[in-house]
């Protein structure tokens, strides 16, 4: 199941992409930043403060070369971006003052680099809530749409299976659109990782079973996603049994998807972010993510509780979606002049 990431790790070795962390002061961030530079994954820059980061590896014995620090707090770049955010922000009446202050935050420093293009991913959450790595990016980056939802999915590895599961980072209480969304976004994650879709839409309730007012937004949301994408395999509502097991799909008449779901929408943020953690803890599943959905850019949230091989596996996606980013961008590039050379 890890020969996707031993895939990615091939590709993005190849394009040298920078990710940025804004959390460089912690310990795991630089055991994961010597990992990417002897295995020479990808070029990164820390944020913080240069001495305790210098005092931090010495003490730890790693060794980093080259060692690209930047520390928000001190920068002449903090100026500049503060200028670029506030006119961003015009709409919202942001003062300069205000943007000073809040571009000196890291993550708001790194979200700045990455809409300059001066690094291609940011990767970060290691000591900070989703929110925190979050309103940066919605507020400097945006959407990839207008009043697209974001959502974050954790590509779940067990020994003989490998799933996604969503939202498990960002949506509380989803809406039948905002499932529609999750879903659609995670299709296309799991399309980028070589996989093709299988979704169940999970419940208590598997078609019809109970009878329950709350069951009707996950039922509307399946029909949302079949007439976004007719292609997509899609079904619900589904208990996870006859989702993820053949013949119970069986018994419980669920014909389209046959107990091989491979896309798993959680009903609400509560259900989801259990059932990663209890799969992940009790299975032993690796849990990589949460991977965050419908950014104009890669930015990408760690688990408080992420490993030094956490932090590199999601900046090894990371970077993959960069990659993937430009090419699309160079595809539509390339279709613009065609239509124009017509």
């Amino acid at each position: 199941m890890k020969n996707i990431l031993e895939n990615m790790r091939k590709i993005v070795r190849t394009k040298r992409k920078i990710i940025v962390f804004p959390e460089s002061e912690d310990i795991r961030v630089l055991k994961a930043c010597r990992i990417l530079q002897k295995e020479n994954i990808c070029d990164f820059i820390l944020l913080g403060n240069a001495a305790v980061i210098k005092k931090r590896l010495s003490r730890n014995k790693i060794s980093l070369n080259p060692l690209p620090i930047i520390d928000p707090q001190s920068t002449d770049k903090v100026k500049h971006y503060a200028h670029l955010f506030a006119q961003l922000c015009s709409a919202k009446r942001v003062s300069y003052e205000k943007a000073l202050n809040l571009i000196k935050q890291p993550m708001y420093f790194a979200t700045m680099m990455l809409y300059t293009g001066e690094v291609d991913g940011v990767v970060s959450g290691s000591n900070s809530p989703t929110a925190d790595t979050l309103r940066p990016a919605l507020h400097i980056l945006k959407t990839k749409q207008k009043f697209h939802r974001v959502s974050g999915v954790f590509l779940m590895m067990l020994q003989n299976r490998l799933l996604l599961f969503a939202d498990c980072a960002v949506q509380i209480t989803p809406s039948s659109r905002d499932l529609s969304e999750i879903a659609l976004d995670s299709a296309k994650t799991a399309k980028m990782f070589g996989i093709k879709p299988k979704i169940a839409f999970l419940s208590f309730s598997t078609k019809g079973s109970a009878s329950n007012a709350s069951l009707q937004h996950i039922r509307d949301a399946v029909k949302i996603v079949r007439s976004k994408n007719s292609k997509l395999i899609v079904d619900g509502e589904l208990q996870v049994d006859a989702a993820l097991d053949e013949l119970t799909a069986v018994r419980k008449n669920s014909v389209i998807i046959k107990g091989d779901a491979n896309v798993l929408i959680f009903p609400d943020l509560n259900s989801a972010n259990i059932a990663y953690k209890l799969v992940e803890r009790l299975a032993k599943a690796h849990a990589v993510g949460p991977i965050l959905q419908g950014l104009a850019k890669p930015v990408n949230d760690l688990s408080r509780g992420c490993s030094a091989q956490d932090i590199v596996d999601v900046a090894i996606i990371t970077c993959y979606e960069a990659i993937e980013n430009s090419a699309k961008q160079n595809s539509q590039s390339h279709a613009i002049r065609a239509k124009r050379i017509k």
